[in-house]
């Protein structure tokens, strides 16, 4: 028994029969193709669903049928393919034997071109465990074949194979491979990281909620009661976003895997379960649910507004040109509602105008970093949203108009009458009007240059220029209300 691949010449008398499923491939076609079908069409895929009800086979391929998986850039193991690589270079035969379905197996299969045979569920019967393990003794004989596998259903077929091979199995499962009496090999260890899990739930995003606070910080009202909902407020909603970011990390899977960067997503590079994914996306709204409905019913209510917001917008509407970012813009000002009703303060039309025109600037900006990615890999349009290339000018021209018109509200707010009556120096706020214009202009040019990140609040924050601009935005407003 040993952790590296063995080269005997046993190979060429065993067929090396493969699972996809945790084996070859980082990931699961069941859950994989559930999450194509339903970025394709959500609909599609809730009714492929009830195929379910004529068994597991039949709802494999009912997904298969309605899903659009792009082989090309599932997330394959390397040590597997370079495993059944040295197999087939001394001389042994292959075959490709999953529970997932036929159709998609062919399709793998022909695009790794490592594969004398393809066998996979055909819609009645579900190739695994015990039907897995009669059909390759049928096929081949017992003790003819070599099973590489990962899941303690493999069991019943390694029982009856001449060679064991385990990939990536936990220290239970490769016990009981050792005590069948056969041969084993270890391609891989299972490891337990939890960074991919933080990592999914993008902590660093949580910084756009930050904006819950504000609404307290502007209107004054610096007490420990609203300084608590507000916080309280920032958790539920950390917790709720960090639930959508999942979400629409498995409704992007594809999308995710042609780009340069977020291929490197837990979901996309295959660190993380995608079938861990659905669950982790469950329990973080409930949890979110559960702590708004501690703060008031009215905050649950902008809360599940916000939720049916985001999933419209992974569903539906971030395919939509134009729709995507009005609704990213309204995401922002959301936030910022939402700390209104935490901290009973009620909300100014000047602060609601200006954010809605400001956060349509960034989520245009988002939208022009993007095209300006796409530009650079020499694609006319990028995946999974509705713009071309050819509109990356007026994505710009969006960006910065609407930056520029709400500098123009702050301007007109400076002369309202709620600025003498909570500040006690007015005009030392203009200064904030300077820095906002500024850096509006600073951002976008720095977009156009193609050095902004995805994200451009995240941008903000580590931007040596953005941090100063907004040190200088603060010292304004601290020196506005000084007497």
């Amino acid at each position: 028994m040993s952790d590296a691949p063995v080269m005997g010449a046993a190979k060429a008398d065993l067929v090396l029969a493969v699972d996809l499923d945790g084996t070859l491939l980082k990931s699961d076609m069941l859950y994989e193709s559930f999450w194509s079908a339903a970025t394709k069409d959500w609909r599609t895929a809730l009714a492929a669903v009830k195929a379910l009800s004529g068994g597991k086979a039949a709802l494999k391929r009912a997904l298969a049928d309605a899903s659009d998986v792009v082989v090309e850039t599932l997330p394959y193991n390397d040590d597997v393919i370079d495993y059944i690589r040295n197999w087939r270079a001394a001389g042994g035969k292959t075959a490709l034997v999953t529970a997932s379905d036929q159709g998609l197996a062919n399709r793998i299969a022909a695009h790794l071109d490592l594969f004398d045979e393809v066998h996979g569920s055909d819609g009645i019967n579900n190739l695994k465990g015990d039907n897995k393990a009669t059909f390759l003794t049928d096929r081949y004989g017992a003790k003819s074949y070599a099973y590489m596998g990962d899941h303690e259903a493999d069991l019943l077929v390694w029982a009856g194979a001449g060679r064991v091979i385990t990939v990536n199995a936990p220290a239970d499962l490769r016990a009981k491979a050792a005590g069948l009496g056969v041969e084993v090999e270890h391609l891989g260890t299972a490891e337990t990281d939890y960074k991919p899990y933080l990592k999914a739930l993008r902590p660093h995003q949580w910084l756009k909620n930050i904006l819950v606070f504000l609404p307290m910080l502007l209107g004054h009202q610096l007490n420990f009661a609203a300084f608590f909902t507000s916080f309280l407020a920032f958790c539920a909603f950390s917790l709720v976003a960090s639930s959508v970011y999942v979400l629409n990390d498995l409704l992007d899977l594809a999308a995710d895997r042609a780009h340069p960067r977020k291929c490197k997503r837990p979901f996309a590079s295959g660190t993380l379960p995608i079938a861990h994914g659905t669950g982790l996306a469950g329990g973080l709204f409930a949890a979110g649910f559960v702590l708004s409905l501690l703060i008031s019913p009215l905050f649950l209510f902008v809360m599940l507004c916000y939720y049916a917001m985001t999933t419209g917008y992974s569903l539906y509407f971030k395919r939509r040109m134009v729709i995507d970012i009005c609704v990213l813009a309204g995401l922002y000002t959301m936030r910022i509602i939402a700390g209104g009703v935490a901290s009973s303060v009620p909300l100014s039309v000047w602060l609601l105008a200006f954010s809605v025109f400001l956060f349509f600037s960034l989520a245009a900006v988002k939208r022009q970093a993007e095209l300006v990615d796409t530009a650079k890999a020499g694609k006319l349009s990028t995946s999974g949203r509705g713009y071309h290339v050819d509109d990356l000018s007026i994505i710009s021209q969006m960006a910065l108009a609407s930056g520029y018109v709400s500098v123009l509200v702050l301007a007109l707010y400076m002369n309202s009458p709620q600025v003498s009556l909570l500040y006690s120096n007015p005009s030392v706020l203009w200064g904030i009007c300077l820095v906002l214009l500024f850096w509006v202009s600073w951002i976008v040019m720095t977009t156009h240059r193609g050095e902004m990140h995805d994200d451009p609040i995240v941008f903000a924050v580590k931007d040596r220029i953005s941090r100063i601009c907004g040190l200088l935005a603060v010292g304004f407003a601290i020196g506005g209300a000084l007497s």
